[in-house]
């Protein structure tokens, strides 16, 4: 073998071949592999280690809750209307590259933070880029790219990403800085990216979040003209588990 090959190999950026061509070279002689299926399966072990790179990476980025994903969502727990759509969120994930939104709503308890925690991490192996946000924090760091005249940096940031979750939206205060630049925000990723939000308030209580009606109506509108609508109103997923632990 040619002493140049893992320079070579470096130079195309191929680490995982460079670690494995003498392995399956041993492979290929012993199984009577020709060229083509020796390179295949080289081609094909550097694929699964970038793929397995990039979602692990892409994961710690994402700042998704530890241990919500879809291996450990209980849906058959959830009513069947609820089932249909979030089976439908997960087997056709291209709403997420479309800048559809998804808006999980019901009361503190019934599963919106897990469900839009496993969609993430399903977005994720799926090559769609995702990002978490605590409302509140989220709403803290746009405060704070204002006041530093960096509101659009920050926002152009973050179009990287093509689905943001907005964990308990209903949590933002109501002041006049706060809800400003979360509407800013809403208003920039209308039709550019996609937003799952979770929030504990319906509709007809966001006029608690915005401080007046036009920015409320606003605000809902550009969210939901292309969005899917789950609404939970069920038992609390949280307590139904917690006595099954006791």
């Amino acid at each position: 073998m040619s002493e140049s090959l893992p320079l070579l190999l470096k130079t195309l950026r191929l680490p995982t071949v460079a670690k494995y061509y003498q392995d399956f070279q041993s492979q290929a002689t012993e199984k009577a592999w020709g060229y083509s299926r020796y390179l295949e399966e080289l081609c094909e072990q550097e694929v699964a280690t970038r793929y397995k790179t990039r979602v692990q990476t892409w994961t710690r980025a994402a700042k998704l809750p530890r241990g919500k994903s879809f291996a450990t969502l209980k849906i058959q727990e959830l009513p069947m209307p609820v089932q249909t759509k979030i089976l439908d969120l997960r087997d056709n994930t291209e709403w997420g590259l479309q800048a559809d939104n998804v808006l999980l709503i019901g009361p503190s308890g019934v599963g919106k933070s897990h469900i839009a925690s496993a969609l993430g991490l399903h977005l994720i192996e799926q090559g769609i880029r995702v990002l978490w946000f605590q409302a509140t924090a989220l709403v803290q760091q746009l405060q704070r790219a204002k006041k530093e005249l960096d509101l659009m940096g920050m926002m152009s940031r973050l179009d990287k990403y093509r689905v943001l979750i907005i964990d308990d939206i209903g949590y933002v205060k109501k002041t006049d800085s706060e809800t400003q630049v979360l509407f800013e925000f809403i208003a920039h990723r209308y039709e550019s990216g996609s937003l799952i939000i979770t929030s504990n308030q319906p509709f007809s209580q966001w006029d608690q979040i915005f401080p007046d009606t036009l920015m409320t109506v606003a605000a809902i509108d550009r969210i939901i003209h292309h969005a899917t609508i789950i609404e939970i109103d069920a038992k609390s997923y949280r307590m139904r588990h917690h006595k099954k632990d006791l």
